[in-house]
């Protein structure tokens, strides 16, 4: 069940603590997994574990939050690159870049297993980021500017490749130079005026990628 003290309004300085804690936890959860010390997380977000338990009163309920706040964040810079920039590969661009920053890509795999993402709202809010982003797949095709075999399912697993943090000892700073590098490498291949070789592998759609979420849990509560 849904905590109700999140549908009232927050003070400024409440709300601030809320988008601390999420994003501390979005960043924890994926250097730490889903079992990642929630003391950890309020450390991290510079408040006391009794705020973190105040907002959020189980590890649940703070996971099921991350979820929603990336794809929220993930819709809005889809929806502001499309409506901003002035052709659709230049929107397509700065969207997968984008993403990368909020991490979307990288902590929703990680607690794919713990939240249920075919739930009616977090669908809702997926649905309102991946809208965008099929309408500029499909413009930049038609203006001649996009490979034609790309699909959206490339597109999603290419952000989600570069999401996850680099093995060994790197900062985050540099791993994070790295995953933009590496996009841009990657993107200059999604241009038309880029290599056409013959692409191996499965073309990957939107519905294969839902097919392939795991059936939720009948016995976890809402």
């Amino acid at each position: 069940m849904q905590d109700t003290r999140e549908a009232r309004p927050l003070r400024a300085d409440a709300r601030r603590n809320r988008a601390q804690i999420l994003e501390a936890a979005r960043d924890v959860f994926v250097e730490q997994g889903p079992g990642a010390p929630l003391e950890e997380i309020s450390r991290r977000a510079g408040t006391g574990i009794a705020t973190l338990y105040r907002r959020f009163p189980d590890r649940q309920s703070l996971m099921r939050a991350v979820v929603i706040d990336a794809l929220e964040r993930t819709a809005e810079v889809a929806r502001a690159a499309l409506a901003e920039e002035p052709d659709a590969f230049s929107a397509l661009t700065r969207y997968m870049h984008r993403t990368l920053d909020v991490r979307t890509a990288a902590v929703i795999p990680t607690l794919l297993d713990e939240v249920a993402m075919d739930e009616a709202e977090i669908r809702q809010i997926t649905d309102q980021g991946t809208g965008p982003v099929l309408q500029m797949i499909e413009m930049a095709k038609a203006d001649g500017t996009l490979r034609p075999d790309v699909t959206f399912g490339d597109i999603g697993v290419m952000i989600v490749r570069f999401s996850r943090p680099l093995p060994g000892p790197m900062s985050r700073e540099l791993n994070d130079q790295l995953a933009h590098r590496h996009l841009d490498l990657l993107i200059g291949g999604l241009h038309v005026r880029g290599r056409q070789g013959a692409v191996g592998g499965p073309a990957m759609t939107l519905d294969d990628l839902r097919a392939m979420q795991p059936e939720s849990d009948p016995t976890r509560p809402d």
